[in-house]
């Protein structure tokens, strides 16, 4: 999917991002590793264990409401978090179409933006960006825009993620799945 995205972008200018050395393993790494462990369980039909969710091991635990509960996480770091967002030559953010919706790419950190343009072959250029907080996006820019839109959260990378315009990530007037807009 995110091959999609980045063949559907073109060539924006800015400031250079370069890739740090060394290696720090964040929420997003973590997070896809979790990620990674729960499919493994559930492919093989094995329970979630009891003790990974601090409950006693004689209370049965819904794997469905573990990952409800770590999709609202997920979501509240994002809200919290400061985004790298791309700015294209008329300094908007940086949208790309896929699947018949646009979706503004946002970076977790430079390395994140830097694995982008690696993977656009475009590292010899430089890229300007705005940092913004992940709620600005969701509650601000997506509800302001005239047409249905999403977030791409860290495309060409392991722990890429999308946030479509959908209740409970959006307003529910932004929302594909909510109230229509007057």
């Amino acid at each position: 999917m995110f091959d999609q995205l980045l063949a559907g972008m073109s060539s924006r200018g800015g400031r250079r991002v370069t890739k740090r050395l060394g290696v720090w393993v964040g929420f997003d790494e973590e997070w896809s590793r979790l990620r990674a462990e729960a499919a493994e369980r559930v492919a093989s039909g094995a329970a979630m264990p009891s003790a990974a969710v601090g409950v006693p091991s004689s209370v049965e635990v819904d794997p469905l409401e573990v990952a409800r509960e770590a999709v609202r996480e997920r979501l509240a770091n994002f809200r919290d978090r400061v985004l790298f967002v791309p700015l294209d030559e008329a300094g908007g953010l940086w949208t790309a179409e896929l699947g018949g919706l646009d979706w503004i790419c946002a970076f977790s950190g430079e390395e994140e933006l830097a694995r982008f343009a690696e993977a656009r072959g475009e590292t010899g250029r430089e890229w300007i960006y705005r940092r913004v907080v992940g709620a600005w996006l969701l509650d601000v820019v997506v509800p302001a825009l005239d047409f249905p839109c999403g977030v791409a959260l860290n495309a060409a990378g392991p722990d890429g993620a999308v946030l479509p315009p959908v209740r409970g990530i959006v307003s529910d007037a932004a929302a594909l799945d909510g109230q229509v807009a007057a």
